[in-house]
């Protein structure tokens, strides 16, 4: 079969996406009470790059399968992944998400936690939708899924108060909270349309390494990144006084004045935004970047080690397109 290039591989991502973006605007039309509903369809207003679908999607072509017949999947995972966000806002006090106002600022925290709960019950009702066989089993996985994340955000509200991190810990937190729904997407989405025991832990093997990468590669854009492409504040964990990986490998390496100085930042619980420059030196000269580069490369590495046993061709370039796209990505 003929290699797909980066023109016809972009076509068929932006063509599957633009079918979810088309479902999720009319997933809450004529619901009622409108206000649990309006705050719901707000809530999947907010775009993304829609990468949790997708990848239940290509894993589903990756074994075979049609990619029509994990659509309800592929709106599951979106759902949940905003009832996740929701109620990461709200526990992070955070005013934005996306550039839009987070939703507990647009209405208020009880209608966003009502709203965040009913998409995940929402969620369970898409995906059983295209459950034919091995129900109990893609529920219990969709259901880890869910644990994971909560077992994630669990670990990083602990790090706030916890002044040592190792950064094993930190990769720990980050395998549940980013990488646990990655892993789950791939799984369900080949295990939906039947992919054999090794194709589906393959497919899961895939979605892990690739969330651990993307989760890596959003810690350095955070500090190295241009803020109008990245569309964040850059330095952002820093002024939260986040312990993320470049921070942990910073402080592993620091000695004298610049470990004092990172010290600081745990004492303070974070810096103000005019330091954010001075910190950014310091990574640069305790080599940082080149450190968590290193890091993000070994996952993706181990992602492509996956991709490599994909049997379709064209499932195998599109994977191997998405896994250079989200690692080396600028936003």
């Amino acid at each position: 079969m003929e290699i797909m290039n980066e023109q016809q591989i972009e076509k068929f991502y932006r063509s599957e996406v633009s079918i979810i973006e088309k479902k999720l605007r009319t997933a809450f039309i004529n619901s009622e009470p409108k206000s649990l509903y309006d705050p719901c369809a707000y809530a999947l207003e907010s775009g993304g790059k829609r990468l949790r679908p997708f990848l239940v999607i290509i894993s589903a072509k990756a074994v075979g399968g049609k990619t029509k017949n994990v659509y309800n999947a592929a709106l599951a995972v979106e759902i949940l992944h905003n009832f996740t966000l929701i109620h990461d806002d709200i526990m992070d006090n955070a005013d934005k998400r996306r550039g839009r106002a987070s939703l507990h600022k647009v209405y208020d925290a009880n209608t966003a936690i009502l709203a965040g709960d009913n998409l995940m019950a929402v969620s369970y009702k898409y995906l059983t939708k295209d459950c034919k066989k091995n129900v109990p089993e893609i529920v219990d996985h969709f259901t880890q899924g869910i644990i994971e994340i909560c077992e994630g955000q669990s670990y990083d509200k602990d790090f706030e108060l916890k002044k040592n991190v190792t950064i094993e810990e930190y990769l720990t937190m980050i395998e549940k909270k980013t990488a646990a729904l990655a892993e789950m997407c791939c799984c369900i989405g080949a295990k939906i349309v039947g992919g054999s025991k090794s194709e589906v832990n393959n497919m899961a093997e895939y979605g892990r390494n690739l969330g651990m990468a993307f989760q890596l590669q959003d810690d350095l854009l955070d500090i190295f990144g241009d803020e109008k492409e990245f569309g964040k504040k850059v330095g952002g964990d820093l002024i939260e006084g986040k312990k993320t990986y470049l921070f942990l490998k910073a402080l592993e390496k620091a000695i004298g004045e610049d470990k004092k100085l990172l010290q600081k930042v745990i004492k303070n619980k974070g810096i103000r935004p005019n330091e954010v420059n001075k910190y950014k030196s310091l990574y640069s000269r305790l080599n940082v970047f080149e450190e968590t580069k290193k890091e993000i490369r070994k996952y993706s590495k181990n992602a492509l080690k996956c991709v490599s046993k994909v049997k379709d061709s064209e499932s195998k370039d599109i994977l191997s397109w998405l896994t250079h796209k989200l690692v080396d990505r600028i936003n």
